[in-house]
C-alpha cells in the first residue's frame, strides 16, 4: 500500500548569513555551464530517527525548538561560506550576493505520524510534500530553500531544494556535508567551497538553445529498488562478453543503466514496428550520462568546487525496421552493446572536448540537434533517454548531531525519459527514480523481465 503524506507548515522565516558578504564578493558570475543548466530545483530529503535527548519530557513529544534552533544556527553559518545561495540571480548572468537570505519553514507531519511509516514505499510525488517548494519548476526568486518536518511520534525529515541554475548534484551534497559538520561543531574540519566555475567556463551573451525545453510537468515518477545480488547478476552477464573483447567489466551503474534502457526499449517497441516498417525510416535513441568534470580538468578540481561542473556523454542507437523486428532485447549481447556505447559516450568527454566547452562550443550537442532535424525531414525520430547517478556520493554522511540518516530520498522528476540512481542505505543496492510518460510507464511496469529484476521492500531500513 502506498503511503499518503500530509504536512502542515507551522512557521516560516528567512535565514540570512551569519556574517555579511564582503563587498568584493557581491557580484558572483554564473558560468556558461550554469547558464545552460535547466532552471529547476534539485530536491533532497533526509530522514532521521531521534534519541531521548531531543524529547520534550513534559508531554512526550519532540522538542521542536531545540532541533529547529540547531538547524537555523548552522544554516546561517554555512550560508556565509556559500554566500551566492543567499543572493538573487539576475538575468541568468550573475548573482547579486545581497544576503537577502533563504526561506526556512517548520512543518508538522500530520500523516503518517511515525517516521517508519513515512519511508515505507512512498511514491515520489508524496515525497514532494516534505519539500520547501512542492513545485520543482519553474524556479522562484530563491536559489535555496529548507523545510524541517517533525513527526509527532518520533523522527524528522530535513529537506532542501537547490537551484540547478547554480549547482549540480555534487554541489548540493557537499553543501549538506558542510552544513551538517557545522551543526555538529566540526565546521573547522571540512573544506571550504571554491567558486572557480566562471573562470574556467566563462558566461556567454546569447545561448544557442533553451535550457528549459525538456522540462515536462506531465511526467509519471516511480521508484524501483534493485537489490545488490540482482545488480551483480546483471553485471556478471554483461561482463562475460566485455571481458572476451578485452574491455574491463561494467560497473554497477553501467550495468543497471544498460538493463533499464534495454527494458524500456523492449517494452515500448511494439508500437514502433509498424511505423518503422511502413515508413522505411528509423527511430534513434540517444542515451545520455552525466560526467563529473572536476577530476577531468587539468589540474583537477576538488569535490567541494561549487557550480555546475558536469557535461553529458551521448551515445546513439539507431533502430530501423530490420533491426527491431526479431530483436531479442533480453539478450546479454544487446545489453553488452548498450554498456559499450554508454562507455564510449563518457569517453568522449575528454580534454579536447573540455577545451571546446570552455570556449562556449558544444560540438556534441550541436551534432545531436542537427541529427534530430535530419531524421525529422525523412520521417524519423530522435528520442533522448538520460541517466543521473548519485551512487558512491556521500549521501549518508550527513550527521547533524543526531546520527546518520535512516534514509535519503529524491522526489518527483521534472523530465521525461530520465532515471535518477541513488545508493540504498544498506549494501550495494540501488534505488532508481524513473520519470516517463504515463503510457510508457505502464508498458515498463508490464515488462516481466523488468519486474523480476526490481523489488519494493516493505521498509527501506
Amino acid at each position: 500500500m502506498k503511503v499518503e503524506v500530509e504536512v502542515e507548515v507551522i512557521s516560516k522565516e528567512i535565514i540570512t548569513p551569519s556574517s555579511p558578504t564582503p563587498s568584493h564578493l557581491r557580484h558572483y558570475r554564473l558560468s556558461y555551464l550554469d547558464q545552460i543548466s535547466p532552471q529547476t530545483y534539485n530536491p533532497l530529503v533526509l530522514f532521521y530517527e531521534l534519541d531521548d535527548d531531543y524529547q520534550d519530557h513534559h508531554n512526550g513529544s519532540i522538542n521542536i525548538d531545540q532541533i529547529s534552533n540547531k538547524i537555523k544556527n548552522s544554516l546561517s553559518e554555512v550560508l556565509t561560506l556559500y554566500y551566492p545561495l543567499a543572493g538573487r540571480v539576475k538575468n541568468n548572468r550573475f548573482v547579486d550576493c545581497n544576503d537577502e537570505g533563504i526561506p526556512y519553514s517548520v512543518a508538522r507531519v500530520k500523516s503518517p505520524s511515525h517516521l517508519s511509516d513515512a519511508i515505507n514505499n512512498p511514491a515520489p510525488k508524496e515525497l514532494n510534500k516534505f519539500l520547501p517548494f512542492i513545485e520543482l519548476s519553474p524556479l522562484n526568486e530563491f536559489s535555496l530553500g529548507f523545510q524541517l518536518n517533525i513527526f509527532d511520534r518520533g523522527g524528522v525529515a530535513v529537506s532542501l531544494c537547490l537551484s540547478h541554475q547554480l549547482g549540480d548534484a555534487l554541489s548540493c551534497i557537499m553543501f549538506v556535508k558542510t552544513w551538517a559538520a557545522i551543526a555538529r561543531g566540526e565546521g573547522d574540519r571540512v573544506a571550504r567551497p571554491e567558486f572557480v566555475s566562471a573562470e574556467l567556463f566563462p558566461p556567454v551573451d546569447v545561448l544557442k538553445f533553451n535550457p528549459n525545453g525538456s522540462i515536462n510537468k506531465n511526467v509519471i515518477s516511480k521508484r524501483f529498488v534493485f537489490e545488490a545480488k540482482t545488480i551483480e547478476a546483471i553485471r556478471l552477464n554483461y561482463e562475460k562478453k566485455t571481458r572476451l573483447e578485452g574491455e574491463r567489466g561494467p560497473s554497477r551503474v553501467e550495468a543497471l543503466s544498460a538493463f533499464i534502457w534495454t527494458r524500456f526499449v523492449a517494452a515500448n517497441t511494439s508500437n514502433d514496428v509498424d511505423k518503422l516498417y511502413l515508413a522505411k525510416s528509423e527511430i534513434v535513441y540517444s542515451v545520455c550520462h552525466p560526467v563529473n568534470l572536476r577530476p577531468k580538468l587539468d589540474p583537477p578540481l576538488p569535490d567541494h568546487s561549487f557550480g555546475n561542473l558536469y557535461r553529458w556523454g551521448f551515445s546513439l542507437y539507431p533502430m530501423s525496421s530490420s533491426s527491431v523486428i526479431g530483436t531479442s532485447f533480453s539478450s546479454d549481447e544487446y545489453g553488452c552493446e548498450a554498456v559499450r556505447k554508454i562507455r564510449e559516450g563518457i569517453r568522449q568527454v575528454d580534454n579536447d572536448f573540455l577545451r571546446k566547452v570552455q570556449q562556449g562550443e558544444e560540438e556534441q550537442f550541436d551534432f545531436i540537434m542537427e541529427y534530430a532535424k535530419e531524421l525529422y525531414l525523412i520521417g524519423g525520430e530522435l528520442r533522448l533517454f538520460s541517466f543521473s547517478s548519485l551512487c558512491r556520493f556521500p549521501l549518508y554522511d550527513a550527521d547533524f548531531g543526531w546520527g546518520k540518516p535512516l534514509w535519503v530520498s529524491s522526489a518527483s522528476l521534472t523530465f521525461s525519459n530520465l532515471v535518477a540512481l541513488m545508493d540504498s542505505k544498506n549494501g550495494n543496492g540501488i534505488e532508481a527514480y524513473i520519470g516517463l510518460k504515463e503510457d510508457q510507464m505502464a508498458k515498463l511496469e508490464a515488462d516481466q523481465d523488468f519486474l523480476k529484476a526490481c523489488s519494493i521492500p516493505n521498509n527501506v531500513s
